[in-house]
């Protein structure tokens, strides 16, 4: 195993910290949003755009990360990138309105997307060839933990503070992890050499992957293509998604190398790790609505439920990590073994009932913290293992980006499948409410002598009946739409498994003993 010298680990430290801040930053804001619109007078709308802005430019610049370190050296791109999510955060906590929150999450946003892919380049050239697996899990503990640590985090900061301090709060964290970056994280050894910008295909990926954004995170609530703004965006998505693609493919020097993907095993694993994103952030979204929304906990009882679940993805990384390098079996059937793990994890919440506690949630969640720790590093692994030099953090960013895109589209998919299916469900149950139901009529007849206890004149009572009565059914239905979309995603997951023999086997020596796992 690789020695941890104490340079070594500082850098470790200083680059896993520094993402951990972008990446608690995505989840934690969600939190908040209510205290923010009371305290902005915004608008859900107007809010919702805080989350929307940040994503946009946090996706554009981690696509564009290799080629900015190549433009400016790691190091110094790194620190830089640190130092602009800091500024942003200072900004965004001092905000007095709305659009200067929005605009200063862009910025924040921008800092932040350098972080990630950066990061991951770095871990991968501290570490020697041998030992990739076990830099991913340090990685991979950030990128599954740190989503989850968010809502938690928030919950306790919104309950006890004020929503400023989820941003002020990066301020130490962001000011030490530039000082030990610029001090301790070097150059690597084979210097990559930037592309001479092309404007043309930086504008054409700012339009496409911008406007493929606002249609995941607004579609749904805009009614997709009945709105028309949505279905501008998407054909603006299209076409200039496609005339991006074509000119990197047609330059010698493209500012992405999206060559990188006659690479099978970094397509190959590139791919899941799309389906990685729809798992990770889909559930990371639906959970804390689920328990909130249908089970009545608050924000700081959803943090801590689903901390455990985030500490077993941890306590797991560093064990894969080494089963990984000493190549005992296929890093695939880790991955295997760890969609079987996200099936049992969507099996168990799709059969829990609307009695369900805390404590109810324990092993699902174990379970799912379990799973992403078997499918995350080995599928990283695998997409990188073949990468060498300046490839590295094209390789890192485009897998992240792709895996970004993935969470987008998992959460807008789950979103709209919410929606569609609590209607379907509220419909069928509440065709039972009937003047010809006995047990309907009873229910409502003891209700509106409820109210009419309460002061209310027959007419208000049952009307009011009639509406509680619907609120009833459609919490019914909402509940059941759960239980059917986990049943589904687990079944998504199981199905996968069988395309892992996508991944073939090769044995190959690259150095004296050495096994390296790789694609034919």
């Amino acid at each position: 195993m690789a020695k941890l010298t104490g340079d070594k680990i500082i850098v470790i430290f200083t680059v896993v910290s520094a993402a951990l801040l972008q990446l608690i930053d995505t989840s934690i804001v969600n939190i908040s949003l209510t205290q923010m619109m009371g305290n902005l007078g915004a608008t859900f709308d107007e809010i919702g755009w805080i989350i929307t802005g940040y994503a946009i430019s946090n996706v554009i610049m981690i696509t564009l990360s290799g080629w900015m370190s190549a433009r400016f050296g790691r190091k110094y791109y790194f620190a830089g990138s640190i130092i602009l999510f800091t500024i942003g955060s200072v900004l965004c906590g001092m905000s007095a309105s709305v659009t200067e929150l929005i605009i200063f999450r862009i910025v924040q946003g921008i800092g932040g997307g350098g972080l990630i892919s950066t990061a991951q380049a770095i871990l991968i050239e501290t570490f020697p060839k041998e030992e990739l697996g076990l830099a991913n899990a340090i990685y991979g503990v950030g990128v599954i933990v740190g989503p989850a640590i968010g809502p938690t985090l928030g919950g306790f900061i919104t309950d006890n503070y004020s929503w400023h301090w989820i941003f002020f709060i990066n301020i130490p964290f962001g000011i030490l992890a530039t000082i030990l970056t610029l001090a301790y994280v070097k150059e690597p050894l084979v210097k990559a050499v930037a592309a001479k910008m092309d404007w043309l295909a930086l504008v054409l990926l700012i339009a496409a992957i911008g406007s493929l954004q606002v249609v995941l995170e607004k579609g749904q609530s805009e009614d997709w293509f009945e709105t028309g703004y949505i279905t501008v965006l998407a054909v603006v998505a299209v076409v200039t998604g496609i005339l991006f693609v074509l000119r990197e493919l047609l330059r010698k020097d493209p500012i992405i190398n999206l060559r990188l993907f006659n690479n099978r095993p970094f397509t190959t694993g590139t791919l899941f790790n799309f389906v990685l994103g729809f798992g990770l952030y889909g559930t990371t979204l639906i959970i804390p609505i689920y328990c909130q929304t249908l089970l009545g906990f608050d924000a700081m009882q959803t943090g801590l439920i689903l901390l455990p679940g985030s500490l077993a993805t941890a306590f797991m990384m560093p064990i894969v990590g080494n089963l990984l390098r000493k190549k005992l079996i296929h890093p695939a059937a880790y991955a295997g073994i760890g969609m079987l793990l996200f099936f049992v994890f969507s099996f168990q919440l799709g059969h829990l009932n609307t009695q369900a506690g805390q404590h109810d949630f324990f092993w699902p969640l174990i379970t799912r913290g379990l799973a992403m720790g078997f499918i995350f590093i080995p599928l990283t692994t695998i997409s990188l293992a073949d990468l060498e030099g300046a490839e590295i953090p094209q390789g890192t960013a485009l897998s992240n980006m792709v895996r970004q895109l993935g969470g987008s589209l998992g959460i807008a998919m789950i979103t709209t499948y919410i929606a569609r299916d609590t209607a379907k469900h509220y419909a069928n149950l509440v065709v039972n409410i009937t003047a010809t139901n006995p047990e309907a009529q009873q229910r409502i007849t003891q209700l509106t002598h409820g109210f009419m206890s309460k002061g209310f004149d027959q007419q208000s009572a049952a009307s009011r009946a009639y509406d509680l009565i619907s609120k009833i059914i459609m919490g019914q239905a909402t509940f059941l739409t759960y239980k059917d979309m986990f049943i589904y995603l687990g079944i998504f997951f199981l199905l996968l498994i069988p395309f892992l023999i996508l991944f073939k086997t090769k044995k190959k020596t690259v150095r004296q003993e050495e096994v390296e796992w790789s694609m034919e």
